[in-house]
């Protein structure tokens, strides 16, 4: 707490402490002695400039709005199919797909494992036949699809690309982005299958693949969103997330290839959560620290290669189901944080999500919620506005000191691998998330509506319901299919996956053979699982 002075003895201050998720203490005003350390040219640059502090383009907003990309996926393909259409008819400028929990760990919807899950919280893919379905009537080559799978990725870009092939597309044309990041998988979310280091194998494979067949294609989305949604802090999601991301640099690298043939199509995924001022230094930190990284350890001749190019998702964990029209108000200042962070693409939630799938009304709500700030706010006519400000620039420099720190102990116990099967990163964000928990229940944190200015429910909204029906609906299709389809050729092809699994050759050519041939996501992961095993979480203590 500030020193008291006789204004403040007056007027005493409403807290004992004022500090941000990441526990940084917040003063009571700041100036130039705050930010005396920092040189302008080494430490912001201009906008497309190392080290991207401002921004990774020269020109940001001015010369191009960033991507409307609304995350949607649910029921079966062709119900996704028509709320893509629609989305993209009411100005969406880029699709991004939900997967159902059996598509994203590798089960067909007959599967034991699938039975109550198919379609429920994002759509249900089996075969190329479903895929067909999800983007019929979308063409390929000119729209950008952001794909949230992991586990399974190989599998949906190959499903994807083979799609495009059938439409006529070029695949050296396709525009998108892969999640395709199974380490936070590991400490954040569980949705794996593999153990870590096969699972690596098959996100280098991407790499390779997309090097050669698919140039304009992001081959992975290094996700802190997830990690945040889990309960970090901002300087522990920046600090997993870059760490994730050296990882599978380095992995790359020792796979053969140059970092400058694969660095410049990475892209990363963060949270835009609640604390406005945190959240703007925290997008800027991440840039900076990551073109330092990697400038530092490979040298990259591409500048491209050290561009941290981000989409940014508005926090779903703050979404409350008590009054959920106050959602709005979250959502627009988290999208804001996003944007004047220089986010590259975003999506905003939706009202409702805290009680169920988004309906169409609140969808469409969220994204008129990014086209006010893009067209009415005027945050998008100058680079950078919060640049130069001692909070922020203080703030920003204090985010990247606090995740350079994080990283130098992840290293010292041996890199990510090491530490997930140690289960650090997994205590320090449900230490983090514990702590949180505990200010909420005390009141230090008001959540509106939760724990305070509370009010009794009136009339519930409306909330999206997945006919049970869809289900059966779904594996009657995936059933003909396999009666259908020639199972002679499907074998043979899913004998080379396993065969190659055993090997070192990228599997991604043998992949797209196999989906080609309608088998499924099912019996590819089967065919992988044969060779590569399970992994089975150890308990974190």
């Amino acid at each position: 707490m500030a020193k008291p002075t006789p204004t403040t003895a007056k007027r005493p201050e409403r807290r004992d402490k004022f500090t941000t998720s990441s526990h940084i203490g917040i003063k009571t005003c700041y100036g130039k002695a705050d930010t005396a350390g920092q040189d302008p040219d080494r430490d912001l640059g201009q906008p497309g400039e190392f080290p991207y502090t401002r921004g990774v383009y020269p020109t940001m907003y001015r010369s191009r709005l960033w991507t409307m990309r609304q995350y949607a996926g649910y029921a079966t393909a062709a119900e996704s199919n028509r709320r893509f259409r629609y989305l993209l008819e009411q100005g969406q400028t880029g699709l991004s797909v939900a997967f159902d929990l059996p598509t994203q760990i590798g089960y067909d919807s007959d599967a034991p494992e699938a039975f109550g899950e198919v379609g429920k919280v994002g759509v249900a893919i089996d075969s190329l036949e479903d895929m067909e379905a999800l983007f019929e009537g979308i063409p390929l080559e000119k729209v950008s699809t952001s794909m949230t799978i992991n586990a399974t990725a190989a599998i949906l870009l190959a499903l994807y690309v083979a799609v495009a092939k059938r439409q006529g597309a070029d695949p050296r044309r396709l525009s998108g982005t892969v999640q395709n990041d199974i380490l936070k998988e590991y400490v954040a979310r569980g949705a794996y299958i593999y153990p870590p280091r096969p699972a690596l194998r098959l996100v280098t494979d991407v790499f390779a693949y997309c090097r050669d067949h698919l140039p304009e294609w992001n081959t992975i989305s290094i996700s802190g969103y997830h990690i945040r949604e889990a309960g970090s802090t901002a300087v522990q999601e920046v600090a997993f997330t870059l760490a994730n991301a050296l990882t599978y640099v380095q992995a790359a690298v020792e796979r053969g290839l140059d970092v400058d043939e694969f660095a410049p199509r990475l892209s990363f995924f963060f949270n835009a959560h609640s604390n406005f001022f945190e959240e703007v230094a925290k997008f800027r930190a991440a840039r900076r620290l990551w073109a330092r990284l990697l400038r530092e350890r490979y040298q990259p001749k591409d500048p491209r290669s050290l561009m941290l190019r981000f989409h940014a998702q508005t926090a779903g964990s703050t979404l409350a189901a008590q009054q959920p029209e106050v959602n709005v108000v979250r959502t627009a200042l988290e999208a804001l944080a996003a944007v004047l962070g220089g986010c590259q693409s975003l999506h905003c939630n939706a009202m409702d999500e805290a009680l169920g799938l988004p309906t169409q009304e609140a969808a469409l709500l969220a994204l008129r919620t990014q086209q006010v700030i893009a067209h009415e706010s005027g945050v998008a006519a100058t680079i950078d506005p919060l640049g130069g400000s001692y909070f922020v620039e203080t703030f920003t420099d204090q985010i990247e000191q606090g995740a350079r720190e994080y990283l130098e102990r992840i290293e010292a116990m041996g890199g990510v691998l090491v530490a997930i099967e140690k289960g650090y990163v997994q205590r320090e964000i449900e230490q983090a998330a514990y702590e949180f928990q505990q200010e909420v229940e005390s009141k230090q944190q008001v959540v509106v509506g939760v724990n305070q200015f509370v009010q009794p429910a009136t009339n519930p909204i409306p909330v999206l319901r997945i006919d049970p029906g869809i289900e059966k609906a779904q594996v009657d299709r995936l059933l003909r299919l396999r009666q259908k389809r020639n199972a002679a050729r499907v074998e043979a092809a899913l004998r080379c996956v396993e065969e190659a699994a055993g090997g070192s050759d990228n599997l991604l050519p043998l992949i797209l053979e196999a989906v080609e041939a309608y088998a499924t996501v099912g019996e590819i992961s089967h065919a992988l699982r044969r060779v590569f095993g399970e992994y089975k979480g150890a308990a974190v203590a």
